[in-house]
């Protein structure tokens, strides 16, 4: 058993907006830099053995201020990159419900499944979510790894932990910055 820090990236502007970032690549804004900076100094006491990350900007750069804090490297994984959210990545939640209210209106009833115009389904997040904890818990068993990802790429991770239906995994998106520990593995 591996014993999991999850964090979700520090704050960007498009969160602010409340636009789908997707795997568009937005860097953290002062905020987002100040809440990586405080997550390091809740984690400094830690004994993590492995930093891995999304390849995408803002969770790079929550896990470079975390990673200089603790003194650890941090590694890459794209596998930890959030959903690709295809046209609806950079607009807003309203603009998307008035312009794909068909779409959306399946997704509200079987979002693990619902594929956006150019994207992925929250079920293939999960595969791939799962395929990386599962290759790091073999990797690096007993001990504590700190992964850092994005909002439902996490959830999609919660739910196979507490027993929850994949298609609830939007539900279950952490806060930005949220710690959440978990084990994962036999």
């Amino acid at each position: 058993m591996t014993e999991f820090c999850l964090i979700r990236h520090g704050e960007t502007d498009w969160n602010l907006e409340g636009r789908y970032q997707g795997q568009s690549d937005v860097s953290l804004n002062e905020t987002g830099r100040q809440q990586a900076l405080e997550i390091s100094r809740q984690l400094e006491s830690q004994a993590f053995t492995a930093i891995y990350t999304s390849d995408l900007k803002r969770a790079q750069e929550t896990a470079q201020i975390i990673a200089k804090v603790l003194k650890l490297p941090y590694s890459i994984d794209p596998r930890l990159r959030e959903i690709n959210q295809g046209e609806w990545e950079g607009q807003q939640v309203e603009v998307i419900k008035a312009r794909y209210s068909e779409l959306w209106n399946k997704r509200t009833i079987d979002p693990a499944s619902v594929r956006p115009p150019g994207g992925e389904t929250v079920g293939e997040v999960a595969i791939r979510a799962f395929e990386v904890m599962d290759d790091l818990s073999h990797r690096f068993p007993g001990v504590k790894v700190l992964i850092i990802s994005h909002g439902l790429t996490l959830a999609t991770i919660l739910c196979k932990v507490r027993r929850i239906p994949i298609g609830q995994a939007y539900r279950l998106i952490p806060r930005n910055a949220e710690i959440i520990w978990i084990e994962w593995g036999k």
